[in-house]
């Protein structure tokens, strides 16, 4: 593993640090799920050169790709160095995002202990109360693990004292583990409490409901709150404009839609997105088109749920031609999407023999500036081969070269980065066969 810091000095000179360009390559280390260390090699690099504050955004990117990828230690000396040298940066988002990965990862006992040694030696001047106390319950409710956050709430509740935010972290993580009846009980535990149910108290069990296609019990949940004199926000509409939709019904969707502006809201890029999905579940792709003039007319941007909810829709309906007319607009846009975008994408122009959008798709990641992730690089390798391209040596050979290049400054991290073993292994057993290789079973059922 090549260090990075000889390559930072030559191609990143200090003098050309800002907070942004921080954040943006970190941002893309995170979204490829690239190497922690090299993450952290870099972020250390422009903490020590940098003329201009880091931003508090780009420590907790950091800090999420190294406990992404289980790199706990290299996570604690962080922290603790950071809490010596610029405390500043340590926010409640650094804890959560800590102590969600070590809860996910390792035991109950050993989060616990994180969390008493992160008060201990991470962040010293700071009283722990309530807020810290529901840092750690999320943590646990996050990664639905419910016996766990009772039993911290339980064994803590003595030194906290819970607030209504405190109990509402508790009813998400019931409504995140698809248990409705508990969602209810605990609900009730709450008012027996002397807790107030908010907006967010209603938004959690509304979408519980809708969630679990209850939508007409979700519907009944909105005229309590309203009876409470609780007035719903976008979220609450966007979350019932998602369950009608769930339950195919389209009708409903229109009316909560349509609804927007006379409750006094203004419909966001989630709300349009809940409505979009709506219409495709419903395969009523024409007017979810219709809504893109709109949106840009409000200036709304297109994101990438937009985008890859309207690419499974075209997949399903206009098979791909649809999808290649939309994957053009999207890049002339000069839109990236989300991993699982690029990944679904680069599966569906092999599955369909479209080599040269599975290539061009690659490219255009590659020019954007973005590590794409291994597993497109999977996909778009075996489609070559199973296309029989392999006589094509040059786009190959091109291919290898690119990701050599990657490797020698970001290798894979722990089977989920960028890597080489499985597209290389298939490269050249390829080669060494001569591409009489049989189809790979993965695209032998849409052969033409």
């Amino acid at each position: 593993m090549q260090p990075l810091h000889p390559t930072l000095l030559h191609l990143l000179h200090p003098s050309s640090f800002s907070a942004s360009l921080v954040e943006n390559v970190l941002g893309r280390l995170f979204a490829a799920h690239s190497n922690g260390l090299k993450a952290l090699e870099f972020f250390n690099y422009c903490l020590i050169h940098s003329h201009l504050p880091i931003s508090p955004d780009s420590l907790n990117m950091t800090l999420h790709i190294l406990a992404r990828t289980r790199y706990f230690d290299k996570t604690w000396v962080l922290l603790r160095d950071i809490a010596r040298s610029h405390p500043s940066l340590l926010t409640l988002k650094s804890m959560s995002i800590v102590l969600s990965k070590i809860a996910k990862f390792q035991s109950f006992e050993e989060t616990l202990d994180r969390f008493r040694r992160m008060e201990d030696e991470v962040f010293v001047d700071r009283e722990f109360g309530t807020e810290e106390f529901n840092v750690l319950l999320k943590a646990f409710c996050t990664q639905r693990q419910m016996k766990e956050a009772r039993s911290v709430f339980a064994k803590l509740v003595p030194r906290f004292t819970p607030n209504t935010k405190s109990m509402n972290i508790l009813l998400l993580g019931f409504k995140e583990s698809g248990d409705v009846t508990s969602v209810k009980l605990f609900y009730h535990e709450m008012v027996r409490r002397g807790f107030s149910p908010d907006g967010v108290t209603f938004n959690v069990r509304i979408d519980a409901y809708c969630k679990k296609g209850c939508f007409v019990d979700a519907l009944r949940l909105l005229e309590e709150m309203e009876g409470r004199d609780i007035v719903p926000t976008i979220e609450t509409i966007t979350t019932l404009i998602h369950g009608a939709g769930l339950v195919r019904n389209i009708g409903k969707a229109w009316q909560l839609f349509n609804e927007i502006p006379s409750r006094n809201l203004v419909a966001d890029t989630g709300a349009y997105n809940a409505f979009v999905t709506a219409l495709v579940r419903n395969r009523e792709i024409e007017s979810a088109l219709s809504l893109v003039d709109e949106m840009a007319e409000k200036h709304i941007e297109l994101d990438g749920v937009f985008y890859h909810t309207m690419f499974l829709g075209f997949m399903r309906s206009r098979g791909i031609e649809g999808v290649s007319e939309l994957y053009q607009k999207m890049t002339q846009r000069g839109f990236v999407p989300k991993t699982r975008t690029i990944v679904m994408l680069m599966k569906f122009f092999c599955q369909n023999y479209q080599l040269d959008l599975s290539v061009g798709l690659w490219k255009y990641l590659v020019e954007k500036g973005y590590c794409p992730h291994a597993h497109a690089l999977d996909l778009l390798v075996t489609g070559l081969c199973a296309r029989g391209l392999v006589g094509d040596k040059d786009k190959l050979k091109e291919l290898d070269q690119m990701i050599k290049k990657l490797q020698s400054v970001l290798p894979p991290s722990r089977g989920n980065a960028t890597g080489r073993s499985h597209s290389v292994k298939l490269f050249q057993f390829e080669n060494d066969n001569d591409g009489k290789r049989p189809l790979s079973k993965q695209f032998q059922s849409h052969r033409p």
